[in-house]
């Protein structure tokens, strides 16, 4: 219904019927105002809501990607591993049975075992044996490296690397995740404010929802962002 015209100059009517006029025009004004205030409120933050909800879906899959090649790399770490156990293993039998022709003074198959040496023992072999043998062997020396070790170290740093960006990514999600629920009170409070109550409580509610987006926006502009 329509806010009645206000009285034409000269006509007759109660005093007072002009300034009735002028606040009614005025509070429907503001009215007014509100809810396109409250629409743009809405509007803004249920995009916002969307694009969290977009980004942290994306740092999920990030994080799922990561975890991915943190067991891979665990695997091969693993794998590497074994190798390196593998050729120690063969070293220490070749050792063995060098040092049991050296204690018989069996020097021909002294000789012939250390012909046999490994490329990683033999330069551990020789700088036990350029120390004047002041270590317990040539195992205990710093150069001695079987294949695989450097390998199973860089794939184990590798894993744990992947694991904790595997967990930035998953903390940055929830971070989106929780954004979200600030900007579900937005639209709880916005949505509110449009109730046929007083005044005073929708401007009140309106201007909480307001606040909270602000807060939000505030935040998100923080966040790293993936596409």
């Amino acid at each position: 219904m329509t806010d009645p015209a206000p009285p034409e100059n000269g006509s007759a009517g109660p005093e007072g019927e002009d300034d009735g006029w002028v606040e009614r025009v005025e509070r429907r004004t503001g009215k007014t105002i509100q809810e396109v205030v409250t629409l743009l409120v809405l509007s803004l933050t249920a995009v916002l809501t969307a694009w969290c909800g977009f980004e942290s879906s994306k740092w999920g899959g990030e994080m799922s990607i990561a975890f991915s090649k943190a067991s891979s790399a665990r695997i091969q770490a693993a794998n590497a591993e074994g190798e390196a156990r593998t050729n120690r293993g063969y070293d220490l039998t070749i050792w063995a049975t060098y040092v049991q022709a050296v204690a018989s003074d069996d020097t021909r198959l002294a000789d012939y075992i250390e012909e046999r040496f490994t490329p990683a023992f033999k330069v551990a072999f020789e700088e036990w044996q350029a120390n004047d043998r002041n270590t317990p062997g040539p195992f205990s020396q710093p150069s001695y490296v079987p294949p695989g070790t450097e390998e199973a170290a860089e794939l184990s740093a590798q894993a744990d690397a992947k694991f904790q960006e595997a967990l930035d990514n998953n903390a940055q999600g929830d971070q989106y995740s929780l954004l979200t629920v600030l900007f579900a009170l937005v639209l709880f409070f916005a949505a509110m404010s449009g109730r046929d109550i007083a005044v005073w409580v929708t401007r009140a509610l309106l201007g909480i929802a307001i606040v909270l987006l602000v807060v939000g926006v505030a935040t998100l502009v923080t966040f790293p962002v993936i596409i």
